[in-house]
């Protein structure tokens, strides 16, 4: 027995229940939480590093684990907020999760010891994984086939606005306080936890109310949706150096906390000027898997490149490829992810999806933070952006060897139904 698998017939799981004005209200909605969500998060968590080792100096290994721990939990609790949205709908974990992570970040204003700056990194964690997967299974359900490419590089550009908002307003208010910083990340996810409350229409994501695991079963033996994700986790790895070596490496290169600002500053001209048209232009030319692997290609190269910049232009030159990458990989990393997902259980796929996340993730900011380490006690600063590089290549090349051939159109491509599902 055999089904065609694709998460455009979720249309009628979500919008066949709602107005098509609920349905266009219900994306905006989500599209201005994903820039709050990724400004809040970026106000936030880049300078945890920069303030805790820089300012406190406290290891670059001690705040990478704070940062994988953070990461590995949340990722790894997603699939508990992605049975949720599949048995409750999409809404409520979203705001239950924008609460939590509110929380976390104005505990996080008061951590001035380890183990209180671990505990606020967790329930930051948790909150954030009651909230991903439901937002991502919404959106998914909310679109399909035809505007799915587009919506998602609306969110794309709307994502990297949010970064490069953020991490400009952190590292000015970090002048100020860390705390403040903080506090700023808190207010923005409660604001957040109000625009869903009282604007998101109800939105179901599962075809059927779900028992807990069985979504959840059918996503981890869905074995071309596992590969996928095992592959992303390489991506990961490499991208969480956003948010802990590239600010460190920015800061030894130039000399001056500053130039953490700058790597940002780079990486919001190319959101701005490219986060929109280029995925856009990339989409008329090759399908999402390919645009995917070229992404993945490109931000690959621009964390090696790091290794070999010898000054600060080149070290921003090095920045501005990885940006682009990253510009390619958000929207056709969400569309692939879509076109995998059952839309049976969809919130439980883009649940088990950020796997990949809590793994490639965890491991890059832990590895991150000790390779560094690592490689200015060797003085051999090259060393963890050529792993960077490998790792990221790697996960390219496996890509491109197993998910471009095997690409089609969501109509035309049939893969064997689980045995519980006959």
């Amino acid at each position: 027995m055999a089904t065609t698998q694709t998460a455009d017939s979720a249309a009628t799981t979500g919008p066949a229940a709602i107005g098509e004005a609920e349905r266009r209200r219900g994306l905006r909605v989500l599209l201005a939480s994903t820039f709050l969500t990724w400004g809040g998060f970026f106000v936030v968590v880049p300078l945890i590093a920069v303030h805790y080792v820089d300012q406190l100096g406290w290891t670059a290994a001690s705040i990478g684990l704070v940062l994988a721990v953070r990461q590995f939990t949340q990722q790894g609790l997603t699939t508990l907020g992605g049975a949720l949205a599949d048995r409750l709908g999409a809404k409520g974990p979203i705001c239950a999760g924008m609460l939590l992570r509110a929380a976390g970040f104005a505990a996080m204003a008061t951590a001035d010891t380890y183990p209180l700056l671990m505990l606020s990194a967790v329930v930051a964690a948790v909150g954030g994984a009651l909230f991903e997967a439901p937002k991502a299974a919404a959106i998914a359900a909310l679109t399909n086939a035809s505007d799915r490419p587009r919506y998602y590089a609306q969110t794309g550009l709307a994502g990297g606005l949010g970064i490069t908002l953020g991490t400009q307003l952190g590292a000015l208010l970090l002048r100020a306080d860390f705390a403040l910083v903080c506090l700023v990340g808190a207010v923005t996810f409660f604001a957040i936890f109000w625009l869903v409350l009282a604007l998101l229409p109800p939105i179901r994501v599962a075809q059927a109310r779900q028992p807990a695991l069985r979504g959840l079963g059918l996503a981890l033996r869905d074995r071309p949706f596992m590969t996928f994700n095992a592959l992303m986790a390489g991506y990961w790895f490499g991208w969480t150096q956003y948010s802990l070596a590239l600010p460190l490496a920015a800061t030894a290169v130039a000399g001056t906390p500053d130039a953490v600002a700058w790597v940002y500053a780079v990486n919001a001209g190319t959101t701005l000027l490219l986060g929109y048209p280029l995925p856009r232009l990339a989409g008329r030319r090759l399908d999402p898997p390919a645009t995917l692997v070229l992404g993945v290609v490109l931000t690959a190269l621009g964390l090696g490149a790091v290794a070999a910049a010898p000054d600060t232009p080149a070290f921003l030159a090095a920045v501005f490829l990885f940006s682009v990458g990253a510009v390619l990989v958000r929207p056709s990393e969400q569309t692939v992810a879509a076109d995998l997902a059952d839309p049976a259980a969809l919130g439980s796929y883009f649940g088990v999806a950020a796997l990949a996340l809590a793994v490639g993730g965890g491991l890059g900011n832990f590895a991150g933070g000790a390779l560094y380490d690592l490689g200015q006690r060797l003085d051999r600063p090259a060393l963890p952006w050529l792993l960077f590089a490998a790792v990221g290549l790697a996960a390219a090349a496996g890509l491109r060897a197993t998910l471009v051939p095997a690409h089609a159109p969501p109509a035309e491509r049939v893969v064997p139904e689980p045995e519980p599902r006959r």
